[in-house]
């Protein structure tokens, strides 16, 4: 994480005031709020090992299906047209088999396929993450955090985002000022950049960059607490559009939760999305943002795209 390897896990806490003490902890939540930190015994600035991976030849099956995310989606915008939630981002989960041990293969060739600002790998007993992050939830430095929330995504080289990516955007800006309002110093909360386009293989993101500076003393333990899950993955308001999701899809786990490290008042954390993880078979998650402007059958395809080259990457079909 962060071009730093750790090695050597010496202790896993879910208690976020573990944080607290100033050392390296690898972190993941789920997007339900489940919180899990793994310290380690040795951590250098290293590149990340190879590793071979048996490429996966076996069907990936979605849920929902296409009818059903299309169903989804359609149940959202009636949601919407009642008052009941401005946006939510609705996500589907695939799977397929895998016959590998770990995810340490697919990661290396994340790395050479698919690089991202915010790539991550994690492995200790019951979590096996390997993820190629665009998004940035929160990165400290001293007393100043910043979250850098994505919404629109189209094709790299495609003319610029329309009036629906932009207002969603906004909308996703306006919720990510209010949940650093609850962790920051009044008036100090501020949109630094608005609206710019990021490219990223075979994609482009719309992106924000929100900044502001902590209140003095706060836990970590307050911070998780704030801010999670994170905006850009749920919707607005944040509690409708988390009950939207939990009426309507599976947990997601690690998938729309955080991923990455803390050491003391520094962090680099990103929104856990274009992530593997690893049970007994292979999963990923995609999604999109739903307003009532969307169209149900362009937005299956937006989470299509945003699939694609990472599995086809797990499939083998990228060197």
């Amino acid at each position: 994480m962060g071009g730093r390897l750790a090695t050597e896990l010496i202790e896993v806490s879910d208690d976020p005031s573990c944080l607290d003490d100033g050392d390296f902890w690898a972190v993941s939540t789920t997007f339900e709020g489940a919180f899990t930190a793994a310290k380690f015994a040795t951590v250098v600035d290293a590149s990340f090992p190879t590793a071979t991976w048996n490429p996966i030849s076996t069907p990936w099956t979605s849920s929902p299906d296409q009818s059903g995310y299309i169903s989804y989606v359609d149940t959202i915008r009636e949601l919407i047209a009642q008052g009941w939630v401005y946006q939510v981002n609705a996500c589907r989960q695939i799977c397929a088999e895998d016959s590998n041990p770990n995810l340490r293969g697919l990661f290396s060739r994340i790395l050479e396929s698919n690089p991202a600002p915010w790539a991550s790998y994690l492995e200790i007993p019951g979590i096996n993450i390997a993820s190629a992050s665009p998004e940035l939830f929160l990165k400290r430095t001293g007393g100043r955090v910043k979250t850098s929330p994505i919404k629109g995504t189209q094709s790299l080289g495609s003319s610029d985002f329309g009036v629906k990516d932009k207002s969603e955007n906004i909308m996703i800006v306006d919720l990510m000022r209010n949940d650093l309002g609850m962790i920051c110093k009044s008036g100090s909360v501020e949109v630094t950049q608005l609206l710019y386009s990021q490219d990223h293989p075979g994609l482009q993101h719309l992106v924000s960059d929100v900044e502001g500076d902590l209140i003095d003393a706060i836990s970590w333990s307050d911070i998780f607490r704030a801010v999670s899950p994170p905006g850009s993955v749920s919707g607005a308001p944040k509690s409708s559009a988390l009950s939207t999701i939990s009426e309507n899809e599976s947990p997601r786990g690690p998938y729309c939760g955080a991923l990455g490290w803390v050491q003391g008042d520094r962090a680099e954390l990103s929104v856990a999305i274009r992530i593997f993880w690893k049970n007994e078979k292979i999963y990923f998650g995609t999604g999109a943002g739903i307003t009532f402007s969307s169209d149900s059958q362009q937005e299956w395809e937006e989470t299509e795209l945003k699939a694609s080259r990472l599995v086809k990457i797990a499939a083998g079909h990228y060197k």
